[in-house]
């Protein structure tokens, strides 16, 4: 006699039967409402985004035309016709002396700033000299050093308005000012031009004359330093904590301090750099090579962030195959990985260096705020950088510095661009896809 067994889950239980699956009736009230409710959500995301682009384009937009606005006119320069009778005057100069290395012996001891002063006074009246600027007489200079003949006669030379009037041509003078400027412009004795003397020229304390040569070069030096030392060092560093390091507790302590220090102030580099490089180490102070140091610190742990993150994703059938076909360890890094964690290395690159050139606060600390009236000569001489220098002329008390700090701001962010532009167009070169 046969027998069926049954689970003993199942004894005296019915399986309840499976509830029939009813359609959804989207044409319900509650069911529209729902829909119109999803949609009402959507076109609010989208919305909130689309204001978002846009409010901040229109910061975007509104900083570009107020520089630009200021700045342009930073390029300008008013200047004055002023005319030396030089036979009839007290500047003993031989002409045949101003050939050849003596010319500047011998124009360093002429009096051409009295000169100037007097030709002003004989052209405009006993207030005439005030109408020019401090540096006036460096332009007679360089007409002088141009062409030496002029000493044999009359000329006239255009020399830089005084810094009230070249404000009163941007109509923002004062009201003496500007009726000075139009009794100039009613004679054809003043004009406003553009002059490549703030590109040429150092810093001063007469804005009409002031340039940023000076630290455009400090910011080259400095950022070439900044460059040299921390990207391979970064990129070595982060090649060795990816590849090569042990996972123990040393290497995780590593990590985070390298995590912390990409979070830490900036001023606590510039801290660290007048303690070490200045005080310890003696180097010279307000140098580029120690501002390129203290730079290189604060820059180096967001290259190994970055170059650690770019070297992780390459995929390890990257190594794996490498590895597979012969390859030695270095080989697989130095042929295979590094290549293609290049362009997330230069990314990272990229935004170090970009946030190293806009620094100012570890600078002021190794005392590169100095003024500097000519340009450096190598790592070791006296510089200042881009920022500071636009630092310190918007603490100027001078009208004539608002254009020059717009104009260098202008100069700073082209700066900025072509440097960016640089770094990508080689991270574009060196990438590979796979």
């Amino acid at each position: 006699m046969s027998s069926t067994l049954v689970p003993q889950a199942q004894v005296g239980t019915a399986r309840p039967a499976a509830p029939a699956r009813v359609p959804t009736d989207w044409k319900t009230a509650s069911m529209q409402s729902r829909i119109r409710r999803r949609y009402a959500a959507e076109r609010r995301f989208r919305l909130f985004g689309l204001g978002a682009v846009v409010l901040s384009a229109a910061f975007l937009a509104f900083l570009l035309v107020t520089m630009i606005g200021n700045g342009a006119r930073g390029f300008t320069r008013t200047e004055i016709r002023l005319g030396l009778d030089f036979p009839r005057s007290t500047l003993i100069l031989d002409p045949a002396a101003l050939e050849g290395f003596g010319a500047g012996a011998a124009m360093a001891g002429a009096d051409i700033e009295g000169v100037t002063a007097a030709a002003a006074v004989a052209a405009f009246g006993p207030g005439g000299a005030r109408m020019l600027s401090d540096g006036s007489w460096l332009a007679v200079r360089d007409a002088i050093a141009a062409d030496p003949t002029i000493l044999q006669r009359r000329a006239d030379i255009w020399v830089p308005a005084a810094t009230d009037l070249d404000v009163a041509a941007k109509s923002e003078g004062t009201a003496k000012a500007e009726a000075t400027y139009r009794q100039l412009s009613a004679a054809g004795a003043v004009r406003t031009r553009l002059s490549l003397s703030f590109l040429t020229g150092a810093d001063a304390t007469d804005p009409t004359i002031v340039g940023i040569w000076g630290a455009f070069k400090g910011s080259l030096l400095t950022m070439a330093v900044t460059l040299l030392l921390a990207f391979p060092i970064g990129v070595l560093s982060a090649l060795y904590l990816e590849e090569y390091a042990p996972r123990n507790r040393w290497t995780d302590v590593i990590e985070v301090s390298i995590n912390n220090l990409a979070a830490v102030p900036s001023i606590i580099f510039g801290l660290l750099g007048l303690a070490l490089f200045l005080n310890t180490m003696n180097l010279p102070r307000s140098a580029p090579i120690v501002g390129g140091l203290t730079l290189a610190l604060m820059t180096m742990p967001v290259i190994v962030i970055a170059g650690r993150n770019a070297i992780k994703s390459v995929p390890p059938s990257i190594r794996d195959a490498a590895l597979g076909i012969g390859a030695s360890r270095i080989q697989v890094v130095f042929h295979h990985v590094l290549p293609l964690a290049l362009p997330g290395i230069l990314t990272g690159t990229i935004i170090g260096m970009a946030r190293a050139l806009g620094e100012t606060a570890p600078l002021l600390m190794i005392g590169m705020r100095a003024f500097i009236a000519s340009p450096p000569g190598g790592l070791t001489q006296p510089a200042t950088v881009l920022p500071v220098q636009i630092f310190l002329w918007s603490d100027e008390v001078s009208r004539g510095f608002v254009e020059k700090t717009s104009a260098a701001i202008i100069v700073l962010l082209a700066f900025l661009l072509a440097m960016n532009g640089l770094a990508i167009f080689l991270r574009n070169k060196f990438e590979q896809r796979w």
